[in-house]
């Protein structure tokens, strides 16, 4: 057990944040009347009483296994993951938002500071260590994707321009770091098995940025459209990918490509409310129903592995 819990592996956050995603989800189709207030219900606080697991878990484990901790804070693809844990406080706050007003400003406020603690660490590394071409995989969109979602609950909180500032943040480095991410791709060697399925990554920085950027700006126009569209070509060219994720083994990596679909299907759902056209409509119930089917195969294969003890081993 001690062994266990030595590389109990922060990546555990990402299955917060595609539960939480899903919350949010159901949030909004029940707010649509196209769904019973019972599964966000339920879904919510499952994923605020795992969110408590896990951060005990990892908490536990910084208590008696710092020097991993350590290990996992200055790797340079683990440091990344860091951030899930303030995205998903962040995702808490969001799907709290309705249900429990103070709770959800208080995880706001906390996952605001975490998260841009986080956030400027991470950057600092970067800079600081010289990181081969190789190394750079969508994972490094993690701690850039939490930025853009600061607004979407923060709007209520604080001035827009505090939320502007953010949004801002996150757009800029998103472009940053796709352009290097596309050189990294069709220039060099090809990703790591474990980390192909985070490239569902790409499509979240356009999907959380367009209901980050409608929340702050109120305004259907050029721009809103374009991140929208740009996130709806993601969820295409990985349809053409599709092979690439074919006969892979499971990682708890996978969890990362979960929390893109559910932002997917809230921006198309925020799409249908301003316009009401059917197509966002239709495309909200095709992946929400994706998302769905997603999240149960991804359980079901980490409590396999749970099972198998071969989730906390040491990956190096």
């Amino acid at each position: 057990m001690k062994e266990k819990l030595k590389y109990f592996p922060i990546t555990a956050f990402a299955i917060i944040m595609g539960l939480a995603g899903l919350s949010i989800v159901f949030a909004k189709f029940y707010h649509m009347q196209w769904l019973p207030k019972i599964f966000y219900e339920v879904l919510l606080f499952t994923s605020f009483v795992l969110f408590l697991g896990i951060s005990f878990l990892y908490g536990l484990k910084a208590v008696k296994h710092f020097e991993q901790v350590k290990i996992d804070f200055n790797h340079r693809i683990r440091i990344n993951f860091f951030s899930a844990f303030s995205i998903s406080i962040l995702l808490l706050s969001i799907a709290f938002m309705n249900f429990w007003p103070f709770l959800s400003m208080v995880f706001w406020w906390t996952g605001t500071i975490v998260h841009t603690l986080f956030m400027m660490y991470t950057i600092a590394y970067w800079i600081q260590n010289n990181i081969e071409i190789k190394f750079m995989n969508p994972a490094w969109f993690i701690p850039i994707v939490g930025n853009m979602l600061i607004p979407i609950a923060g709007v209520e909180y604080m001035p827009k321009a505090f939320s502007f500032f953010y949004f801002a943040l996150g757009l800029f480095f998103w472009m940053i770091l796709f352009t290097i991410f596309l050189n990294r791709a069709i220039f060099h060697n090809q990703l790591p098995q474990k980390f192909v399925p985070t490239l569902f990554i790409l499509i979240a920085p356009p999907a959380i940025g367009f209901i980050s950027y409608i929340r702050i700006m109120q305004s259907w126009d050029t721009f809103a459209v374009f991140l929208l569209f740009i996130a709806y070509f993601f969820v295409a060219l990985l349809l053409v990918l599709h092979k690439s994720f074919e006969k892979l083994e499971f990682f708890i990596s996978w969890w990362a490509f979960t929390f893109p679909l559910m932002a997917i299907t809230i921006a198309s759902v925020v799409a249908f409310q301003i316009t009401h056209e059917n197509i966002y409509k239709y495309l909200s119930f095709f992946f929400i129903t994706i998302a769905i089917a997603t999240i149960s195969f991804v359980a079901w294969k980490t409590i396999g592995k749970i099972r198998k003890g071969e989730i906390c081993v040491n990956e190096d």
